[in-house]
């Protein structure tokens, strides 16, 4: 039997759910709506982007680089602490909701998960399953999750990270050739950093063999 799996990773979990903490508490401002993200302390050498909002993306802020450096970028930027007891409380109300659907999961970090959905589909879909999981978190915990579908957990974490957020995407393995391999090497999922350039070094290599090969080389 094809194994069945989703993969569910929150959209800029730790200012999406520092945002719904300070609209339960009175903000008469989302924090996902403006240039925003939640960064480090800046008088200590931890002043990195941690999480930042699609306004703040538009900036070309990137995550992990310095709160300075973001400064320049977006002059109005403003910026949150981390809370990382909300973070949890989201991560276990996320959790609990995806307990409803299989007890195989596995919490990869604080804001994803992989569910094993082999014996658990009820002889409904996956695909339909993944679509009923990104609605109920939008409308129950007011934040919204990417959800990769596949049959394995690598093509389901490929999937989660494409186009963002709030998405459904399938990664079968005859879509493989088209959603998969136009990419760049640096995206396969468990990739380390050391691997890429070595990676590329090879394959810069096999095409000169075989260009060599070629009539008239």
């Amino acid at each position: 039997m094809e194994r069945q799996i989703l993969h569910v990773d929150v959209n800029n979990a730790f200012l999406s759910w520092t945002a719904i903490d300070m609209l339960k508490k009175g903000s008469k401002i989302d924090i996902r709506e403006i240039p925003a993200i939640i960064g480090g302390d800046e008088s200590k050498r931890s002043g990195i982007v941690l999480a930042k909002s699609m306004k703040a993306k538009e900036c070309g802020i990137k995550t992990a680089e310095t709160i300075y450096q973001a400064k320049i970028k977006c002059p109005g930027l403003q910026i949150f602490s981390s809370n990382f007891q909300v973070y949890r409380e989201n991560s276990n109300k996320l959790y609990n909701l995806l307990l409803e659907y299989t007890d195989k999961i596995e919490r990869f970090s604080i804001d994803e998960c992989f569910l094993d959905m082999t014996h658990y589909l009820m002889n409904d879909t996956l695909l339909n399953k993944g679509k009923e999981i990104n609605k109920r978190v939008k409308e129950e915990l007011g934040f919204t999750v990417n959800v990769g579908v596949a049959h394995n957990k690598l093509l389901a974490k490929m999937a989660s990270d494409f186009t963002k957020p709030d998405r459904v995407h399938t990664l079968w393995e005859e879509e493989i050739p088209t959603k998969m391999w136009p990419l760049p090497i640096s995206d396969l999922f468990m990739l380390g950093k050391k691997t890429v350039p070595k990676l590329y070094k090879n394959i810069a290599r096999e095409r000169f063999a075989f260009k060599r090969q070629l009539p008239g080389k």
